[in-house]
């Protein structure tokens, strides 16, 4: 029996879970959760703390063999877009930036009038946001950080790099870069020539469902054996919708600090509607697309709840929203709400004053409306009517969101599995082991092993 780590980090917390399949279903205990959150540079640019997201992957793997279940496979997923750079010796050159600063962001512009957007997205397939890696990169090119830089690695990537010593960059992830071309799989030449970013900072890309090779010996040492790691679909979405047991042209949202909605396809779609409409074609594991549309999601309510000083669970809040209904509505993907000082004014300065509660409705009740929103323009830009919408990832033990997303969209919400992200992240570990042969099998054995709960439109709320 094989025992798997799936190291799930997203924007505001990461988890280690321990998994293994047994009796023809998978057994998944959580060993391990901590926080993380953007903190400001000396600079006034928001970066993340990588290395000691690294301290507490450590740390995890400790508590595995501490509990008698040292895996024998380790997978890693983050966020995409962001990245770290190496050195000529391999070390790392300055910040991991996030990609909620808004002055890297700025550069969008720049850039504009060297490549337009209209550009990157019929080469790369990727929707243009101001905070795509291309544009980071470019802030580093006029900065002067790229002289000195030898090695590109995305997040996962670099965590992978940390444990191994090896340098990978995974296919998945690095779509996600609006630099990888989405005819050949590759990075795209033209892209970096005429952005000027150096030939020497990226490689071959690696597809999912491979072993990079064991960790280091020191990290053996620290940590006392020595598991494989494995290079999975490192960007968290395009592992969460993996865990999904979609049938063909079934939609779904990955619902976590954003909501990702969109449908497999195995082509890019890259026409003029397209890109007005704002949708993106993300790479997966088999080298098809994730046809998906970024939607500010829960990341609105968790900085609402920081700003009350956590005094609130989420549970609490969504109970709250059920006493307070409100007509009120805000516009979700309003980049006001990307990164603002006060969450909480960012939506009264649209709505008004109003108290917790209502506030609460009013969050909620404006993603349900955008989802649907998205959901019909999916329909549109496709040509074709969806009979029911899934829902995998943290965000799926909101009830209260579901019930009101069923109504709005007045079709069936499949909520689960609610583990999506780290699950698929496992389904790549066992491909990369050989205990599955097939993401078809993967996702079977997780739909037996995880059953979807079905919310009807009309239900009571």
């Amino acid at each position: 029996m094989i025992t798997y780590l799936a190291i799930d980090i997203g924007a505001s917390s990461g988890r280690a879970i321990l998994a293994c399949q047994k009796g023809g279903k998978l057994n998944m205990e959580e060993i391990h959760r901590f926080p993380n959150h953007p903190k400001r540079a000396s600079d006034n640019k928001l970066y993340w703390d990588i290395d000691g997201l690294f301290q507490e992957i450590v740390i995890a793997l400790k508590k595995a063999k501490e509990l008698g279940k040292t895996p024998s496979c380790i997978g890693i997923d983050t966020w995409g877009v962001d990245y770290v750079l190496l050195d000529e010796n391999g070390k790392k050159l300055g910040h991991a930036y996030s990609y909620r600063d808004a002055s890297r962001q700025a550069r969008s512009e720049e850039v504009e009038k060297i490549l337009s957007k209209k550009e990157l997205f019929q080469k790369s397939g990727i929707a243009f946001q101001p905070f795509n890696t291309v544009y980071q990169l470019y802030d580093d090119l006029k900065t002067g950080k790229l002289e000195k830089a030898s090695c590109f690695l995305q997040l996962p990537d670099y965590l992978n790099y940390r444990l191994t010593g090896l340098k990978a960059q995974e296919y998945c992830n690095a779509t996600t870069s609006a630099m990888v071309d989405k005819d050949t799989h590759a990075w795209n030449e033209s892209i970096l020539e005429t952005m000027g970013f150096p030939k020497r900072l990226f490689g071959k890309l690696s597809l999912p469902g491979q072993i990079l090779g064991p960790v280091s010996e020191e990290i053996a040492q620290e940590i006392g054996y020595r598991p494989d790691v494995a290079i999975i679909a490192s960007h968290d979405t395009a592992s969460a919708v993996l865990a999904i047991p979609l049938k063909p042209n079934e939609p779904y949202i990955s619902s976590g600090t954003w909501s990702l909605l969109g449908i497999e396809s195995p082509t890019a779609h890259v026409g003029e509607f397209e890109e007005e409409s704002g949708y993106s074609n993300e790479g997966t594991p088999d080298q098809g697309f994730r046809f998906q549309i970024n939607i500010m999601g829960l990341w609105i309510i968790q900085e609402v709840r920081h700003e009350l000083g956590d005094k609130y669970s989420f549970a609490e809040l969504a109970e709250l929203a059920k006493t307070h209904p409100s007509d009120k509505r805000i516009d979700a993907n309003d980049p006001i709400f990307l990164s603002p000082k006060s969450m909480i004014e960012a939506i009264e300065s649209k709505v008004g004053k109003v108290e917790v509660p209502e506030l609460a409705h009013i969050v909620y009740a404006s993603l349900a409306d955008c989802y649907k929103e998205k959901l019909c323009d999916l329909e549109h830009l496709l040509g074709r009517r969806f009979d029911a919408l899934h829902i995998t990832g943290g965000g799926g033990k909101n009830q209260f969101l579901n019930a009101l997303t069923a109504n709005a969209i007045a079709r069936p919400v499949l909520v689960g599995p609610i583990e999506g992200t780290a699950l698929g992240n496992l389904l790549m570990q066992m491909k990369a082991k050989g205990e599955i042969k097939t993401i078809e099998e993967g996702r079977k054995l997780i739909q037996d092993s995880f059953p979807l709960q079905e919310v009807l439109p009309n239900e009571s709320i």
